[in-house]
């Protein structure tokens, strides 16, 4: 079921947001320097046409490739993470599981223990700064005298954990603010109506954890786990977006839910 326009019975307004999906695998024996461009393409994990968007970074502690089709892989010690803007994108035509399935299949004696498939939605309120806090202290926190120290609160983060039948979901819900890009950038859009003086776009970001344990015993398989988290990762994009909408989103004053392209990077407020 599409929820993206849904239309809640609340007063008129348009609420733009931004969406990213990305897979997360864990390893114990997983070192970002093996992460190169060469390394990705001559194994057969991504294309060979795929070009870089910047210079790749590769240190034995980090290891970050950004393509110029959007999607970036980074590595640290124990993880590798593979993440995609959605925009205006159909589910199907996102690539990352596809690209998480090649690299397990083609490392497949890693010391796998764990799978995160990893949703992110970014609700801008471009031009009113204040609708972000109002919106944590006043829909998600009880109010109560501890909201009334000093001049209030400036800041709130919210931790959720959920044990669902097939894993364990947690949720954070944060203030952050979004650089707009610049004009002069011919590869960035700034979507209708967000052009302000403000070099930054207050927004709440709303990143969703599934988190796989993968067992190590001698009857499950790793890969073969993993691969099934993976392909989960689609009924996990759908359940977050209607928890998000439907569940933290209906009952506050908003209405309609328009995708728009990534304007990444994030910085906490």
């Amino acid at each position: 079921m599409e929820l993206l326009n849904s239309q809640l019975e609340k007063p008129a307004t348009s609420i733009e947001f931004l969406e990213e999906i990305a897979v997360t695998i864990a390893a114990q024996n997983l070192t970002p320097t093996i992460m190169s461009q060469d390394f990705l393409k001559f194994s057969g994990i991504i294309p060979q046409d795929w070009e870089l968007a910047q210079q790749p970074v590769l240190s034995p502690a980090f290891a970050q490739l950004t393509f110029q089709n959007g999607i970036t892989i980074l590595a640290q010690p124990g993880t590798i993470s593979i993440s995609e803007s959605v925009g205006k994108k159909m589910l199907k035509e996102l690539q990352v599981p596809q690209i998480a399935t090649k690299y397990v299949e083609k490392l497949p004696h890693a010391e796998y223990v764990g799978l995160s498939n990893s949703p992110k939605i970014i609700v801008l309120f471009p031009g009113h700064p204040e609708a972000v806090i109002q919106y944590m202290t006043e829909n998600l926190l009880a109010q109560g005298s501890w909201q009334e120290i000093g001049t209030g609160i400036l800041q709130a983060v919210i931790n959720l954990v959920y044990l669902l039948d097939r894993c364990q979901l947690n949720i954070t819900v944060n203030q952050v603010k979004l650089q707009q890009p610049q004009p002069s950038h011919e590869s960035l859009e700034i979507p209708n109506g967000m052009a302000h003086s403000s070099p930054y776009i207050a927004a709440l970001l709303f990143s969703g954890n599934f988190n796989y344990n993968i067992a190590t015993d001698a009857l499950q398989q790793p890969l073969n786990q993993l691969i099934q988290g993976i392909n989960y990762w689609q009924t996990d994009f759908n359940a977050f977006r209607e928890i998000v909408t439907q569940k933290f989103l209906a009952e506050a004053n908003l209405e309609q839910f328009t995708p728009q392209e990534s304007v990444f990077p994030i910085s906490a407020m």
